[in-house]
């Protein structure tokens, strides 16, 4: 029996990006850059290396600019090509000629919706969920859900550990071992828990869903902040078949924020051949200026 390929990824990229106002006023927050590459080209990215082959980006208003960075620049391009530019040239060009496809979020009406906005992309096929907030840094996050889905055909949530202390701040996932140290049962999900946590296991922004998610998000009612939750459609779908929680061993990013970002930009910059060698000793030395503050 041949094991089913997850082969269609899914980008959510339509919210207001409200937490870095001003700079979101007129710049989607996805093309926010981490060092000198936008926040969404390491998640398309990483879908990629990952073996996927389709992606669907999920924009609303105000987003032309993610379609414009996945597009052929032919002005930018010639000047390069002209001026013997190669090496910027490879880095203006690579992320042109991708299968990526786009559809709009009319309103911002939750993740859920925007997640039900992929039905007519993904048709009956199961497809990875990569959440534009989230990056990671180690081994292909997505990759390793798609594996494990190909073993086992369930629903997968990729987590990670979190400080107990700051469950409140996430969806935390109630689980249950197996025999696999890195493989629980998923029994619920909690968004942000205010008392007590079941664990300290945080929903990371990917997964692997199957299409019965849909029929779920379309029967699906708002919640209280009017919002379709895809957190409220995986509890319900967990009453009539198992959901599997991976645990990610590697780093993980919220770039949702001002302050997630940052840490991102420090830590990709230790990584950046370019930035590193100048960067690191400078750390150094701000790192003693601040050491008794």
């Amino acid at each position: 029996m041949s094991k089913i390929q997850v082969k269609k990824a899914v980008i959510p990229a339509a919210g207001l990006g409200t937490r870095f106002l001003p700079a979101t006023k007129a710049i989607a927050k996805e093309i926010l850059p981490i060092i000198d590459k936008p926040a969404i080209q390491f998640i398309v990215e990483e879908a990629l290396d990952a073996g996927i082959e389709d992606i669907l980006i999920i924009t609303g208003k105000g987003k032309q600019e993610i379609e414009d960075h996945f597009d052929a620049n032919f002005t930018l391009e010639q000047n390069l090509k002209a001026k013997g530019k190669d090496k910027l040239l490879r880095l203006a060009t690579e992320t042109s000629n991708l299968n990526i496809h786009y559809t709009r979020q009319d309103h911002p009406r939750g993740l859920g919706d925007a997640v039900r906005h992929a039905k007519a992309f993904n048709g009956n096929d199961p497809f990875l969920l990569l959440l534009g907030d989230d990056i990671i840094r180690g081994e292909n996050l997505s990759k390793q859900i798609i594996d494990l889905y190909a073993e086992k055909e369930q629903t997968v949530i990729a987590g990670v550990r979190v400080d107990p202390n700051k469950t409140k701040n996430y969806g935390i996932l109630d689980i249950q071992e197996t025999a696999n140290p890195h493989v629980f049962q998923v029994v619920d999900m909690i968004e942000k828990p205010q008392n007590h946590a079941p664990s300290n296991m945080a929903a990371a922004g990917r997964y692997i869903l199957e299409p019965a998610i849909f029929k779920i998000l379309d029967e699906l009612e708002a919640g209280p902040t009017g919002e379709v939750e895809l957190t409220d459609a995986l509890i319900q779908l967990q009453k009539t078949q198992p959901l599997l929680a991976f645990e990610y061993q590697g780093e993980w990013f919220e770039v949702g924020d001002a302050k997630g970002m940052l840490q991102a930009s420090i830590i990709f910059a230790l990584d950046h051949p370019e930035v590193k060698d100048e960067f690191v000793p400078y750390l150094k030395k701000l790192a003693e200026k601040f050491a008794d503050v």
